[in-house]
């Protein structure tokens, strides 16, 4: 039967509301679709379990008082025997050259101001030599850099010309003792007392803590750092002086200071230096009351044998390692991969944990920051940046199109 006009027409509008209502569903759903934000690709993070290196047991001396530490480990690594405050003897001596060279500073290569020697200085040599104390000669009229007085103190030990350097720099015992006790206790060196230049007094004490912090602080300066690496000094008309430290260029060693007081006997605070895969490590250590310097020497090169094998080097990430991985909903993946190659040296078989961290991600180009992963060992801690390992592209129109349900 044919259509009646009001039929046609109805018939004519439907498919015009139509066509317009699919033209309009066009202009809106294109739109939204092919610009609408991508949702952040699924994120899976990797933390790698590094393995635990073995290590030998430390071979501490079997007396006295010891500790170990090293620079850029904070506080001390590991210490064996007495806790208390014990004599120091001469290692006062590095605390005497800090304290001059406070108030009176030397950059390596200056010897500093001249200094006359007096009769009051002349006496100073029979005065040490009758209380079993190191000296060097002296006399009035003899006239020494400040550098070669801190030479004489720190290389050959010599207490007359501790003494006088302390008397010269602050021109009272007094007046010296004030400016170490605020040096100390502006360093948090508490355990440390000092009661006169030399360490011929036994009421001049430390903690093993505290003398390797002050081992640590002696490195920082380079002159110092130098004096106390030198095997031997030619003052003129002193004469040619050995370092007391006889332990200098043995197995890594290069300082600090020796120190000998009857009847608590040898002490050292020493530092070396060893490569640690490709790391130098510099170890500070002290022993306190050594029956002699040849057993303590022994003891000590012992120790430090186990010392060094107790630093091991850990590749904790390798060049392009993955941390995490990235899963988009249409398929594409790549992955958050290290930007190079990093170590971190562990103590004594510390276990390294991982903290890693990246964003969110919908698109990126390979070699983009996505994030950074810390590794941890103990007070160790190195970061290595993490990038896009390859392209993560949007996914195209066809995608969009045709997945409206990952997109809203």
């Amino acid at each position: 039967m044919p259509l009646t006009r009001r039929q046609v027409y109805f018939r004519r509008r439907l498919a015009v509301f139509g066509v317009l209502a699919l033209v309009l569903a066009i202009l809106v759903y294109l739109p939204l679709t092919l610009l609408a934000p991508l949702k952040a690709a699924a994120l899976t993070i990797t933390t790698p379990d590094e393995p635990v290196p073995a290590v030998p047991a430390l071979a501490w001396p079997g007396y006295g008082a010891s500790a170990i530490g090293a620079v850029g480990f904070p506080g001390v690594l590991a210490q064996s025997g007495e806790t208390t405050a014990l004599p120091i003897a001469s290692i006062t001596k590095v605390i005497t050259a800090l304290v001059v060279l406070q108030a009176h500073p030397l950059a390596v290569g200056e010897d500093g101001p001249t200094v006359t020697m007096t009769s009051a200085d002349a006496a100073l040599y029979g005065s040490y030599l009758a209380q079993n104390g190191t000296v060097a000669p002296v006399r009035a009229g003899l006239q020494l850099t400040e550098l070669q007085l801190l030479e004489l103190m720190l290389v050959k030990s010599a207490n007359n010309y501790a003494m006088s350097t302390a008397m010269w720099a602050f021109g009272s015992q007094d007046a010296y003792l004030d400016a170490t006790h605020t040096w100390l206790t502006a360093h948090g060196l508490t355990g440390i007392t000092v009661l006169e230049p030399t360490g011929i007094n036994p009421a001049n004490v430390g903690e093993t803590d505290d003398l390797v912090e002050l081992g640590r602080i002696a490195l920082t300066d380079p002159v110092i750092a130098s004096i106390v690496n030198t095997t031997s000094v030619d003052i003129p008309q002193v004469g040619v002086l050995p370092n007391t430290n006889e332990l200098l260029g043995q197995d890594g060693v290069d300082g600090i200071k020796t120190g000998t007081l009857d009847p608590f006997g040898a002490n050292l605070l020493f530092s070396a230096d060893y490569l640690i895969g490709g790391t130098t490590v510099t170890v500070i250590g002290v022993v306190l009351g050594g029956p002699n310097h040849d057993v303590l020497d022994h003891d000590i090169l012992a120790l430090l044998a186990t010392v060094s094998s107790n630093f091991t080097e850990v590749e904790v990430a390798a060049a392009a390692e993955p941390f995490a991985t990235y899963q988009a909903d249409w398929g594409a993946s790549t992955q958050a991969v290290a930007a190079g190659r990093t170590t971190l040296v562990t103590w004594a078989g510390t276990a390294v944990t991982a903290d890693v961290e990246v964003s969110d991600l919908r698109t990126g180009h390979a070699g983009a920051l996505v994030g950074a992963v810390t590794f941890t060992s103990g007070t160790q801690t190195v970061t290595v940046e993490l990038d896009l390992g390859t392209d993560l592209d949007d996914p195209g129109p066809l995608w969009r199109l045709t997945n409206p349900a990952a997109l809203f």
